[in-house]
């Protein structure tokens, strides 16, 4: 499609290099404020080919209604990945690129399976996980260093994670490889992640570590967004449903595959494989980045750090506010299934639709002070879970993680500071943070 009249230079928004030092918050307000539904060029870059660009969404209330009209603006037709998929027909089964009603037998299959007595002990769990990690970063001394991200953060839904999966916990750093090969797909830092080596790991694990790809001659990995590029991802969960088919456990991933439907049917193995991928990847990394992202909040503003010990009380707030500001998932896709206006643009069938919780998120009609972190900010209608029939089924577990891990950490400490820049992720989908330095005190009677 050619560039619409008006359109204008949009490169920072779609170069994934950009965001190693930050979204373009300046260019988004300006567009949010002049043309809050703009088209976006995707020009070739670093290695990738020209795109056919897009329309880019930027307000909370337009945000909003594209999210609950699946009807309009579908998952299904092109998937939710902003370039277009080089596998459509398979990624369209996931249940993240669905519509209702096939999404919703899915999501309703799911939420049984996360049944009371499941999430009471993944709540426990969690916190007693959230307590075994900081021990671990205070390890009895008196000040010391860490980097927070990966020697942290990065534990705690990987730990949750193999909980909800039934996965065992020695096979976790599997889950964080193939996070790191999808999310971090334009990062070279990640895209080759092999944290895993198989020692210590199941005969499971070390069964998929066989079929991992290896880079091509080019350097680069198969196309991770493509179920060739996962070929160790689906087989460990295709043995891993064998195993739960046997024997069962009390791992949600179990309830669902004993779960059925209305019409008498069960999950599929190809759906099992595709809620594995769901869970293993989109489950670990909004968490994973909003931990650090939330303390990278913190750290920049230490009048609300000191608030924040200050009151306690004030966390559950604190949370939602370090979920807006930071924003771990920039952007998601939709196609529009007819014409449709838009907030005075005239939408095409066909056209790719591209909503920015980033620029959602700091929108001045809705939050006050926008570029504020406020702990106290009430109320924080933020739309970092999403919005609508695919709106997060892992956001009370990720609240209940982030209170935890914060809790542990202000608890346990009296002083946190960044003992170095953070390195951020190369990426224009995820708000990644791959390092972040902290020097830490540890509170007396520690």
């Amino acid at each position: 499609m050619s560039a619409p009249a008006g359109s204008r230079d949009t490169t920072s928004i779609v170069d994934p290099v950009t965001y190693e030092t930050g979204p373009p918050f300046e260019v988004l307000h300006r567009l949010r404020a002049e043309t809050p539904v703009t088209w976006v060029e995707e020009p070739a870059l670093h290695g990738q080919p020209e795109g056919s660009g897009f329309w880019l969404v930027l307000r909370h209330a337009d945000v909003e209604r594209v999210l609950r009209d699946p009807a309009t603006f579908s998952s299904w037709l092109g998937a939710t990945q902003v370039r277009d998929a080089a596998d459509l027909a398979w990624v369209r089964r996931m249940m993240l690129n669905t519509d209702p009603p096939d999404h919703s037998r899915l999501r309703r299959l799911l939420t049984r399976s996360f049944t009371p007595r499941a999430v009471a002990g993944l709540t426990a769990s969690i916190e007693a996980t959230a307590a075994r990690l900081v021990d671990r970063m205070v390890d009895g001394a008196a000040e010391g260093h860490c980097d927070f991200a990966k020697d942290v953060a990065a534990d705690l839904p990987l730990l949750t994670l193999a909980d909800i999966l039934g996965v065992p916990a020695e096979d976790r750093w599997l889950l964080f490889d193939w996070s790191n090969r999808v999310i971090g797909w334009q990062d070279p830092d990640y895209a080759v992640s092999a944290a895993f080596d198989g020692t210590g790991g199941t005969a499971l694990a070390r069964e998929a570590l066989t079929l991992r790809p290896s880079p091509g001659a080019d350097g680069r990995m198969p196309d991770p967004r493509t179920r060739a590029g996962m070929p160790d991802l689906y087989a460990y969960a295709r043995l891993l449903a064998e195993d739960k088919r046997r024997a069962p456990g009390s791992d949600v991933m179990s309830i669902l595959l004993a779960q059925v439907d209305e019409d008498g049917g069960q999950v599929s193995d190809a759906e099992f494989e595709n809620l594995f991928w769901l869970f293993a990847v989109a489950g670990n990394e909004t968490l994973r980045n909003g931990l650090p992202g939330g303390l990278i909040a913190l750290l920049q503003h230490p009048e609300q750090l000191a608030a924040l010990r200050a009151d306690p009380v004030l966390l559950a707030g604190a949370v939602e506010e370090m979920l807006r500001w930071w924003t771990p998932v920039m952007v998601f896709r939709r196609t529009a299934s007819r014409d449709v206006d838009l907030a005075g643009v005239r939408i095409r069938a066909g056209d790719k639709v591209v909503v920015s919780f980033t620029s959602a998120n700091r929108d001045g009609t809705v939050f006050p002070d926008p570029d504020a972190f406020d702990v106290r900010r009430a109320p924080n209608p933020h739309l970092s879970f999403g919005h609508g029939p695919h709106f997060c089924l892992g956001a009370q577990l990720a609240r209940v993680q982030m209170r935890a891990l914060f809790a542990e950490l202000l608890r346990r400490t009296s002083s946190l500071e960044l003992d170095g820049s953070p390195a951020l992720l190369r990426s224009n989908f995820q708000r990644g943070v791959k390092r972040l330095p902290l020097r830490w005190t540890a509170a007396r009677g520690a």
